[in-house]
């Protein structure tokens, strides 16, 4: 028999083992998952942020930070659990992201072209402004050229290294210091402490910390406003796209907007010689009335800081204070509120306070179960300085004017147009000076912000200090 008769079946048997051998291999092995499919499958995004007012922190009700909620908010959408990872500083961020350590990068950062060369970028939620920040006091800068003879630090891998080198570019002379021990929440602090001249950072950023660094000073803009964005990796386009029909609809729901109202929505009436006024009250005045504030808060389940910067924004906390139309005392309450209280001393301390506290828990209650909390509270303070008629009036407006009659930021933007006959001659309760209460409840928020800080820093303080002494 020819041998090649023989072997063409064994060879022809081989080849087909061969071939559903490499074929069942190719079956077996599973293709890659796509980033969305990979966060959905593990059930966690992971998220790379910072330690920051203007980001992420743990408020007097817990986690919280604008960028905390549009993460909580997109995590919700994907029905996973955030996870947050924590760096010191944006360069520490970045380098984590081109590492795969994450999904996002959610800081506070800038679109920048020079980041674009190494990460894609999720939908713009905000736009700042790069500020030159100093000392109130010293002799500021003007304009770039005056930079050459400043001494300026900045945060390292920040956009403002961008934005001084195109200056540098110009002006070769200028110099700079980048560093990675401080972010720029920290630099404007050591500048506050007059420990370096100056130092740039995002607008957002400065109109946050002036208020507890009042004598920090913007000498002036950067550049024309920027926009801030997610960080994604590279080539990511299925997360671009799910973050895209997250924040349209986000946005068009208008709960951009009252993220953003949250965390600066009290900031803009920023007023040196009233900081600094409050600051020393909260020293020399105080502690004298601190123990009130906290039993009546307390009974009255509302937050004694807040009860406390209510008080101060009402009285300055005197307790003999009268206004011209005759309410007095902490709580400036007036006679037939107090009568009503069962209070016939209103310039009793503890009596106002008290009196106050127990006036807000009633307002509260009459505040419609639809509007959750922080609205609430925030209705409940407008009401306690323009009366709850009017703010049933806002929220009758508010619905015939297409806007959300539960939301604070809605509502706070109802409020003035009650002194505009066109429309307050069709309401119940008629005129009102609606400005009022709106920068009234921005100034409680912005005392309460700045004292819960403090209280804060107080408390770590202490319990540092008793560490200390327990430890043998």
């Amino acid at each position: 028999m020819n041998m090649r008769v023989v072997m063409l079946p064994i060879i022809m048997l081989a080849l087909s083992i061969f071939l559903l051998i490499s074929c069942t291999e190719q079956i077996e092995k599973p293709a890659p998952l796509s980033i969305i499919q990979s966060i959905k499958s593990s059930g966690k995004l992971k998220v790379l942020t910072r330690n920051a007012p203007t980001t992420y922190y743990e408020g007097s009700h817990g986690l919280a930070g604008i960028e905390y909620d549009l993460i909580k908010s997109f995590a919700k959408h994907l029905n996973v659990q955030p996870e947050f990872i924590i760096k010191d500083n944006t360069s520490d961020i970045l380098r984590s992201l081109s590492n795969g350590e994450s999904h996002i990068a959610a800081a506070g950062l800038t679109q920048t072209q020079s980041r674009s060369k190494n990460f894609s970028f999720g939908p713009v939620y905000q736009e700042v402004q790069q500020q030159l920040v100093c000392r109130r006091g010293s002799v500021l800068p003007k304009s770039t050229e005056d930079l050459i003879d400043t001494e300026l630090w900045v945060a390292a891998a920040t956009s403002y290294v961008d934005s001084l080198k195109k200056f540098q570019k110009i002006l070769p002379e200028l110099r700079w210091t980048e560093t990675t021990e401080y972010d720029t929440e920290q630099l404007l602090e050591q500048v506050w402490q007059k420990k370096i001249p100056c130092t740039v950072a995002d607008s957002n950023i400065v109109s946050i910390n002036r208020r507890y660094y009042p004598e920090i000073v913007i000498a002036f803009n950067f550049n024309q406003p920027e926009p801030l964005a997610w960080l994604l990796p590279e080539n990511t386009p299925d997360l671009q796209q799910a973050l895209k029909v997250w924040f349209d609809q986000y946005k068009a729901d208008g709960k951009l907007a009252r993220t953003v109202e949250r965390y600066y929505g009290f900031v803009d009436l920023f007023n040196y010689v009233d900081l600094q006024s409050f600051k020393k009250s909260m020293v020399k005045r105080l502690p004298k009335y601190k123990q009130h504030f906290q039993n009546a808060a307390e009974k009255n389940g509302l937050s004694w800081t807040l009860l406390a910067a209510q008080s101060y924004q009402e009285s300055h906390w005197k307790s003999r204070a009268k206004s011209p139309t005759g309410v007095r005392g902490m709580m400036m309450l007036t006679l037939n509120t107090a009568k009503e209280l069962g209070i016939s001393n209103r310039i009793n301390a503890k009596n106002s306070i008290f009196g106050g506290a127990k006036y807000m828990k009633k307002l509260r209650k009459r505040i419609p179960e639809q509007v959750s909390e922080p609205d609430r509270t925030w209705f409940a303070l407008a009401a306690y300085n323009v009366g709850m008629g009017h703010i049933y009036d806002a929220r009758s407006l508010a619905k015939k004017l297409k806007k959300n009659p539960n939301k604070w930021h809605d509502l706070a933007s109802v409020l003035p147009l009650l002194s505009q006959k066109k429309y307050y001659k069709k309401l119940k309760y008629g005129y009102a000076r609606g400005n009022e209460p709106v920068r009234y409840v921005k100034r409680i928020r912005d005392y309460h912000d700045i004292l819960s800080r403090e209280v804060a820093e107080s408390d770590q303080s202490e319990n540092t200090v008793s560490l200390m002494l327990e430890t043998p």
